[in-house]
């Protein structure tokens, strides 16, 4: 059964304008299907293999992704509670939801109402940039609007759909340890950096110079598994070093994600052990 479900966040790096490009990479069969870095979930949510494995370190989008598999009514009840309480407070409103949001993440507690909280601060946020401080803690500020939080139907219909997969939060190799011969990993790691003297951080952890190191190696297992592998990044001279024994293709981006609209545009590249 195919659902139309599509991602319920904005997401750094989202993969929805390249997935024609992916498509046309992708393995005409494969067995299971594992997302270490999942992020919005665009692709698997695209393709909707039978067999899944999803996986982030990021541990409040991790939760949302097992509420909404879990208790979903719950999740949009709480969603419509803050959506209720923006409209009559306005900006207000958000920046409440956000110390209360933060609060339980120091707390460490991931519920629904983190959940509905995740859902209300991405949709609600200045262009959707998910963002965190040295202290973990989400900062963004408000963006004015008071439009829905989330697509109720496609909730529902996701929430399906996530019932037969696996949600994991974790490091990236745990995540994919049992992949076997003809499963199909899709890699879209953190970004390396444009910079070379700089990294891109989107979790407090961060994904450093020495977790891409850690990732190519990673690769090569795969391969060395019989694992089908495609990965995602930009194109930097530095990730194409890191993968230049594999097929590489280059294409151009648009990054409406950017806080600076002269950034917005870009190369990224797809590289394949197959």
């Amino acid at each position: 059964m195919t659902y139309k479900i599509s991602p319920f966040v904005k997401w750094v790096g989202g993969k929805r304008q390249l997935m024609d490009s992916i498509s046309a990479r992708m393995p005409k069969d494969y067995n299971a299907y594992y997302e270490p870095f999942v992020g919005g979930g665009a692709v698997f949510m695209h393709f909707q293999p039978s067999k899944v494995f999803i996986n982030d370190l990021n541990r409040a989008l991790i939760n949302t992704y097992q509420q909404i598999r879990d208790q979903h009514e719950a999740v949009l009840s709480e969603v419509k509670d803050l959506d209720d309480t923006l409209k009559a407070s306005g900006k207000p409103a958000y920046y409440h939801v956000r110390e209360q949001y933060n609060d339980k993440i120091m707390r460490k507690d991931f519920d629904v109402v983190l959940a509905a909280m995740f859902i209300f601060l991405n949709k609600h946020c200045f262009n959707g940039l998910y963002r965190v401080n040295r202290h973990g803690l989400f900062n963004v500020p408000y963006n004015n609007s008071l439009r829905p939080s989330c697509d109720i139907e496609n909730i529902e219909a996701l929430s399906r759909y996530l019932q037969n997969v696996t949600i994991t939060c974790g490091d990236f190799e745990d995540a994919v340890i049992s992949a076997g011969p003809k499963d199909f990993v899709f890699i879209d790691s953190p970004y390396a950096p444009l910079v070379p003297t700089s990294f891109e951080s989107y979790t407090k952890e961060g994904f450093d110079k020495e977790s891409h190191l850690r990732l190519a190696r990673l690769f090569q297992d795969l391969t060395k598994r019989g694992c089908y592998c495609m990965l995602t990044n930009h194109n930097t001279e530095f990730i194409r070093d890191l993968y230049k024994d594999f097929h590489q293709d280059v294409l151009a981006v648009k990054r409406m994600i950017n806080r600076d609209a002269n950034h917005r545009t870009g190369e990224e590249i797809i590289i394949t052990n197959y």
